[in-house]
């Protein structure tokens, strides 16, 4: 019977090896499906599971929910735990074969310039969507008033964990003491330095010199890459967990009466995840990537993104899906994502502006246009230090509410829906890493040709036949 070549290294015992993700075309022939359905699936029975207890069974509800929990967190810190590792690895690499350092900061200065148009885009899309429609205008006073009561605690936690930070000392924090320290604590800007300090080094010194060193992180990062590939083994069962374990402990009353607001921000999202990074990829890459195979290839990477409301979980993920099913460079790859992954917030921004707008509305607080201009400055330069994991955004959100005035314990009344839509955040967060560097690789030239093909691309082989050729 025929079957279709393999794919994905050491996964793969076929020579014959395109990098396909994470999975191998060899396990399709034992029934199991790509990497993106397996996904699919898990998400879509973690939904059907969580969500039918908690509207059937709710007192079974919150047990199964906190059952699930320690499983999916557990698949999350997995992935994360390769995050760190991975980036210092692949960027030391990368920097270390660049023959003129000018080169470094030509792409970092485009990588910058990108992140913070296509931010200040998002915001201000987020902004002009929550004016038109209004949603604060859709919510009662007695369902504000529950939502203020039901959510007080979490919105004073909230509260207690935002603090402001000048540029002077945010610039500071990029420094890391101790590199060590950095890649423990998993701060990944700090990592992204020691990684281009330490690359640089390597290529100022002479090559002879320079290669054991080199030659040693090539292996660490081989070896990463197989750490990931083992976990995302896993991907399935983490996925239903963390899927199962939010609609299981999720009040859709809250959904209800939130139901304008959470529109808003999933349609601005949507606005800018199809208007803007599309037609960015295309144009700004001179028509070298076609926007179908660029949403096509983000399909693995949004799913995951969405599971497990973290850039930095699907970090790892996104690296190999940029490198082998977009074709950019190791080198644009391992210093655009990593950058990406802390700087880059562009579904945070956007549901920061519509989430601010919301709160004024409720309150019965009018906006001036020097108001929103602000809302557009503010959230724009407090998404570039966000965290990348789970509610951070939330945080954040008390520094723009407070930089127009609007009171910041008004939280509250979105807390219910913020895991919700935490999730969707996510999947516009990383799919705009991905496309500016798609967009810097090729403009430096190092966007070629992918090394992963498409299950539907991948020729027929006839048992017996050769696979070279």
């Amino acid at each position: 019977m025929p079957h279709r070549g393999a794919t994905t290294g050491a996964l793969c015992p076929d020579e014959r090896v395109e990098r396909q993700g994470f999975i191998c075309i060899d396990a399709l022939r034992h029934g199991l499906p790509a990497l993106h359905w397996q996904i699919a699936i898990g998400m879509v029975g973690g939904a059907l599971v969580g969500g039918a207890l908690e509207l059937l069974a709710p007192g079974f509800a919150d047990d199964f929910s906190r059952l699930m929990e320690p499983i999916g967190l557990a698949f999350v810190r997995l992935v994360t735990m390769a995050a760190a590792p991975l980036v210092l690895a692949s960027l030391v690499i990368g920097v270390s074969s660049v023959a003129d350092p000018a080169k470094l900061g030509r792409i970092g200065g485009k990588t910058l310039g990108l992140y913070v148009l296509t931010t200040a885009l998002a915001i201000t899309t987020g902004v002009l969507l929550a004016v038109l429609i209004q949603p604060g205008s859709s919510l009662t006073a007695e369902s504000a008033a529950s939502l203020r009561e039901g959510f007080a605690a979490g919105a004073e936690a909230r509260l207690g964990q935002a603090t402001q930070t000048d540029f002077r000392s945010w610039v500071i924090s990029l420094i890391p003491s101790n590199p060590f320290t950095a890649l423990a604590d998993g701060l990944m800007l700090q990592v992204v330095v020691f990684a281009l300090l330490l690359g640089l080094a390597l290529a100022l010194i002479p090559r002879e010199r320079a290669e054991p060193v080199v030659s040693v992180f090539g292996s660490f990062n081989d070896a990463m890459i197989k750490v990931v590939e083992l976990v995302m083994r896993l991907a399935p069962i983490g996925v239903f967990a963390l899927v199962a374990a939010t609609t299981a402990g999720f009040g859709f009353g809250v959904l209800a009466a939130l139901g304008t607001y959470t529109l808003v921000v999933v349609l601005g999202l949507a606005v800018h995840i199809f208007a803007v990074y599309g037609p960015l990829v295309h144009w700004l890459s001179r028509g070298a990537m076609p926007i179908r195979r660029f949403y096509k290839s983000m399909t693995s990477v949004q799913l995951l993104a969405f599971s497990t409301s973290s850039s930095a979980a699907t970090l790892p993920l996104n690296m190999e899906t940029v490198r082998d099913r977009l074709g950019a460079s190791d080198r644009v790859t391992a210093f655009v994502l990593p950058l990406g992954a802390t700087v880059n917030m562009d579904g945070t921004a956007l549901y920061q502006g519509v989430a601010a707008v919301f709160i004024a509305q409720v309150y019965g607080l009018a906006l001036s246009p020097a108001d929103l201009g602000t809302i557009v400055l503010t959230a724009t330069l407090a998404s570039i230090g966000t965290a990348a994991v789970p509610g951070a955004g939330l945080i954040m959100l008390v520094i723009v509410l407070q930089a127009v005035g609007i009171p910041p314990e008004g939280i509250a009344l979105i807390l219910g829906v913020d895991r919700l839509l935490d999730m969707c955040r996510t999947v516009v967060n990383v799919t705009g890493d991905a496309a500016v560097a798609v967009v810097v690789a090729s403009s430096e030239g190092e966007l070629g040709e992918p090394r992963a093909t498409f299950l539907s691309e991948i020729p027929v082989v006839e048992p017996g036949s050769a696979v070279g050729g």
